[in-house]
């Protein structure tokens, strides 16, 4: 049987806390409000593992028989742990986690916004608190708040394996822009015109940092979600990797107004991912 949501969100935490304690408690505010890990939702851990470790590179180690944490610079960035049994037949599923200093707060604080708290704050005993919500138009994403002391230490940007993008498609785009700004304090940063189809492309920031990018949801996409960009060496060569190891290509590659370059694709189990590089 596999485990509840319960279960393999326990097996989560053991892994962050393992990959975080060591790291010094000044650092914490550097990773305050923004998305630091990553994990996936899947029905087959061991096929989704070979998959992401021939196609991103990351290493992998076990916590627990279904939950498999990522590894990038020889530190934990995410993971890949068993879809429970009530989501059965549903596609895989990426999300995000944004830590914060309070989950409670956080949670009040975003329903006041509009947003949905679907399950309420619970605690991963002598780890962390966490709770299920999403934001005015329903993209779904984590809250966290570590109960040990430090945090995790920032990879330099560009490692390969670390998450290079965050990138929300949403049908309420001036909703979502001030959603985020008021319950986490995104900054404003430059947005891209995408032409009459998809309309702006705004870019969030935190502090100095762009950390995400949000744009009109296409009709031919059926939910608001958030999607996420895993830094690889050379687009061509990992959009090679994904159709060798039986992943499907959506769209690109091609390159963005930053000068990187971008390919969207869906794996064998049907998760959607994307991969970002600065060399095409």
């Amino acid at each position: 049987m596999k485990p509840s949501r319960k279960t393999a969100v326990k097996r989560a935490a053991k892994a962050v806390k393992k990959v975080t304690k060591k790291a010094p408690a000044k650092r914490a505010a550097k990773v305050q409000y923004a998305f630091n890990w990553h994990d996936l939702m899947t029905p087959d851990v061991e096929a989704s593992k070979r998959f992401y470790q021939a196609v991103v590179g990351w290493e992998t180690t076990p916590q627990g028989p279904d939950y498999e944490v990522l590894l990038a610079g020889g530190q934990g960035i995410g993971g890949i742990m068993a879809q429970p049994e009530h989501l059965k037949g549903m596609p895989p599923l990426w999300s995000g986690y944004i830590m914060v200093k309070d989950v409670d707060k956080h949670c009040a604080a975003l329903t006041k916004a509009g947003g949905v708290v679907h399950r309420q704050p619970w605690d991963i005993p002598g780890t962390l608190r966490m709770a299920v919500v999403s934001d005015p138009s329903g993209a779904v994403f984590n809250v966290y708040q570590p109960m040990m002391g430090g945090s995790m230490k920032p990879l330099k940007s560009g490692t390969v394996g670390t998450v290079g993008w965050n990138e929300l498609m949403t049908s309420g785009l001036d909703k979502s822009k001030a959603f985020y700004a008021k319950v986490f304090g995104w900054g404003k940063a430059k947005a891209y015109d995408m032409g009459p189809a998809f309309g702006k492309y705004e870019l969030a920031k935190i502090g100095r940092n762009l950390h995400a990018g949000m744009m009109k949801r296409p009709d031919f996409i059926p939910r608001d979600y958030w999607g996420f960009y895993f830094y690889v060496d050379g687009i061509a060569a990992g959009k090679a990797r994904i159709t060798q190891q039986g992943g499907k290509i959506t769209n690109g590659p091609m390159q963005v107004p930053t000068g990187q370059w971008v390919v969207q694709a869906m794996d064998p189990q049907g998760g959607h991912f994307a991969l970002i590089s600065s060399t095409p």
